[in-house]
């Protein structure tokens, strides 16, 4: 009897829903009543398996559509970001219930200076030129860092999670890469349309690009990992050309640097060379630009090769400073952001404001054919020079010291890691982040889910590694001390 009532009460909810469905098709021409059980499902996952909805985050994220309103100041990405900030709601409320967190997590180095970051952005919100565009931008930043960061070191404490979230997402962009190449090759593969092919997935080939280049580190990394079925290795090294044919598609210069400057890493490491060596010597070379920056300048402004759908006069571009638009544009958002800088050099103008501040500090003769006034055609592009301009001298570096400790903490992790899974994936998290903010210098991307949510994931898989991983001499190996924590 219980089973008869059991179907009985199934066909009444199917007979609703479709009654409902079929009003709002037949008198608000709508479907959305017809997304009504993805959103119960998902709901319940939040309920019952939040692990499910940071793997769920993992695959959609290249997949959302952004959705942008200068109007009102608002940009959200559908469906990555509401929930991010359901996750980060979730985890607020059990942090406030439990009154704890994974201490190894809560006092790593990655952490640390995330909540200094934190710290000092509050503080310059406070005193930000728009206030309310400051706390949006916290606050984004907020669901973007505690669900990808925190909750992923937490999730990866079971080291399958670590490949679950990684192919997710690299299935996810997959999809993406097709329609990608789909919507070229209409337009003959032309390097005018590799601007926007990619589109509504991510707003042009720059942010596609550098996510495109985080992958093929993570993807390569996986072709050196051991016991792994052969099936399951010629899978990697289909998807690994992919991503590669992607990333020649998408004539984006500077995730083609990121990638140079992972591989010289990469040799560093192979040879051994200490991290403080090759600190030093990074140091050496910024400090020696600085120095020689008007003679090197005075170089660059010879070359007059323009970007072009040719590879080889593509790579010749890149520094080209006297007629390539693309190049122009990012010297004058960099001056305009040095200007903002000089004005308000210890607090900035506040989280977030750059786009809408910086008009007034562009000069003339700066300006190009696609410079603009609206705001409405990026930031600063650069992770270093923005957090400058934003956030004050502290700001930008904080950005550096991030970088100092992921570096530090990967490549330590690396060579005391007892297991070759633990060696393989910490080093290719560290390379992908190295080669992330190798092209944020040229530009930015943190404050949007595409990015953030790899980059800070990518952080998340150092710090767990560390913490729960490295010593174990078998990567699959259950902790039962981690699973009590």
């Amino acid at each position: 009897m219980q089973k008869y009532v059991k179907t009985a009460a199934l066909y009444i909810i199917v007979a609703i829903f479709v009654a409902i469905g079929l009003y709002f098709v037949v008198k608000k021409d709508t479907y959305l009543a017809f997304a009504l059980p993805i959103v119960i499902g998902i709901l319940l996952l939040y309920v019952f398996s939040l692990d499910k909805v940071l793997l769920l985050v993992a695959f959609i994220t290249p997949l959302s559509i952004n959705i942008q309103s200068l109007n009102v100041r608002l940009a959200l990405s559908l469906p990555a970001e509401p929930l991010l900030a359901g996750l980060l709601v979730i985890f607020m409320a059990k942090y406030l219930y439990e009154r704890k967190f994974d201490v190894k997590i809560a006092s790593y180095p990655i952490s640390i200076v995330i909540y200094i970051m934190f710290i000092w952005m509050i503080l310059t919100t406070i005193t930000s030129e728009m206030p309310l565009v400051s706390v949006k931008f916290v606050v984004s930043r907020l669901w973007f860092i505690i669900p990808a960061y925190f909750m992923c070191a937490v999730l990866f404490k079971d080291p399958k999670n670590i490949n679950r979230f990684i192919w997710l997402h690299i299935a996810g962009l997959v999809i993406v890469v097709f329609y990608t190449i789909i919507n070229h090759a209409k337009h003959g593969f032309d390097g005018d349309t590799a601007h926007w092919v990619m589109t509504p997935f991510y707003n042009d080939h720059t942010a596609y690009g550098a996510i495109l280049a985080i992958c093929i580190v993570l993807c390569a990394a996986y072709l050196f990992m051991p016991n792994m079925k052969r099936y399951r290795r010629l899978g990697v090294v289909i998807v690994f050309c992919i991503l590669i044919a992607a990333i020649i598609l998408s004539f984006c210069r500077a995730s083609w640097i990121s990638l140079i400057a992972a591989i010289g890493v990469l040799v560093c490491v192979l040879l051994k060379i200490k991290f403080k060596y090759i600190a030093v010597v990074a140091a050496v070379l910024i400090g020696l630009f600085f120095v020689f920056q008007q003679q090197i300048f005075d170089t660059l402004a010879k070359n007059d090769q323009d970007a072009s759908g040719n590879v080889v006069e593509n790579i010749k571009s890149m520094t080209n400073i006297s007629t390539d638009a693309s190049n122009l544009e990012r010297i004058n958002r960099w001056n305009s952001a040095f200007r903002m800088f000089e004005e308000r050099p210890v607090v900035g103008w506040g989280p977030g404001t750059y786009q809408f501040v910086y008009a007034p500090f562009q000069e003339s003769k700066n300006k190009t054919i696609i410079s603009t006034n609206s705001g409405d055609m990026g930031n600063a592009h650069s992770e270093f020079i923005g957090a400058l301009a934003e956030q004050g001298v502290a700001g930008s570096l904080i950005v550096v010291a991030l970088v100092v400790a992921f570096m530090y903490c990967g490549l330590m992790t690396y060579r005391r890691a007892k297991n070759k899974e633990s060696k393989v994936l910490v080093l290719g998290a560290t390379l992908a982040l190295l080669g992330y903010f190798v092209h944020g210098t040229l530009n930015n991307f943190l404050d949007t889910d595409k990015l953030a949510v790899p980059v800070w994931s990518c952080m998340a898989i150092i710090a767990a590694i560390d913490c729960y991983h490295a010593d174990k001499t078998d990567f699959y190996e259950t902790n039962e001390l981690s699973e009590r924590q």
